[in-house]
């Protein structure tokens, strides 16, 4: 399954997305990333869903090849009023959502904010941070990144790359806070840092945003039909009971096997609470 790229136009600059299955008819699949990196990291996901279904994945503003945010350091909200205007302009007015980690959160905001837009959910992989694991995180996890001559970046952003597969959260390294899922080939590895280095200047924004995002006061209102998914070996995984108590009784659960070689089974999954 082949996929294409793009530019759309809005007020900030372009948005970037890549696009898969566009001769099928049918309600649209929007994609939405988590952070760090781009869409990129999605398209093993859009290549499945593309056989059979329209499915259109964008770069989150201020991370890949979209723009950077406007406004210095602007709340979630924003990036869901932005995504919908994106989404306008590429003639998209009715969709299905799935959104990963920080794509989940934009996606929680556009299903409030546009429930008649939006058809069904998917929010893979939503953490539930106390106030001082937020806080914690919010100091550490996702800083502005110093572009100097000496190209230090480089290397910070590979660590901090790596470093995510080993650790979690990845600045404590020790062994009561290793993964145990080791790490991606060397080209997926390349791959995100090359995505994260483009937008250096802008990566924590959109991350930052997420980190602070008060989703025990939004996820009660979410509108639509929604699944809530989580891979078993998602870091996350460990909020997964507490964020379904908040989300409105209907809402439906699975537990995916994940990508890599099961990543059909997992797409099947979400597909057949799509499909129905």
């Amino acid at each position: 399954m082949s996929i294409r790229r793009g530019f759309v136009a809005i007020a900030e600059g372009q948005v970037h997305y890549r696009e898969a299955g566009w001769q099928h008819g049918g309600v649209p699949l929007v994609m939405l990333h988590a952070s760090p990196g781009s869409a990129k990291g999605l398209e093993p996901m859009l290549a499945a869903f593309g056989q059979h279904r329209h499915v259109l994945a964008p770069d989150t503003l201020g991370n890949g090849d979209s723009c950077a945010p406007a406004g210095g350091a602007p709340p979630m909200a924003y990036y869901a009023e932005a995504l919908g205007r994106a989404l306008a302009a590429l003639g998209l007015a009715r969709f299905d959502l799935y959104g990963s980690h920080t794509g989940a959160n934009i996606a929680v905001e556009l299903a409030i904010a546009a429930p008649g837009q939006v058809r069904r959910l998917i929010l893979d992989g939503v953490s539930l941070y106390s106030a001082a694991e937020r806080a914690d995180m919010l100091a550490h996890h996702a800083p502005a990144i110093a572009i100097d001559q000496s190209g230090s970046q480089l290397n910070w952003v590979w660590h901090f790359v790596r470093d995510a597969y080993l650790f979690w959260p990845w600045y404590r390294r020790g062994a009561e806070n290793r993964r145990g899922v080791g790490l991606p080939s060397a080209d997926e590895l390349h791959d995100k840092v090359v995505e994260v280095l483009k937008a250096a200047r802008s990566y924590h924004l959109p991350y930052q945003a997420a980190l602070a995002y008060d989703k025990e006061v939004r996820l009660p209102l979410v509108p639509v039909p929604t699944l809530l998914a989580c891979a078993g070996t998602d870091m996350l995984m460990e909020y997964f009971e507490r964020v379904r108590a908040l989300l409105p009784a209907g809402t439906e659960t699975v537990v995916t096997p994940g990508g890599g070689a099961r990543l059909g089974e997992t797409v099947a999954l979400l597909a057949a609470f799509l499909d129905r």
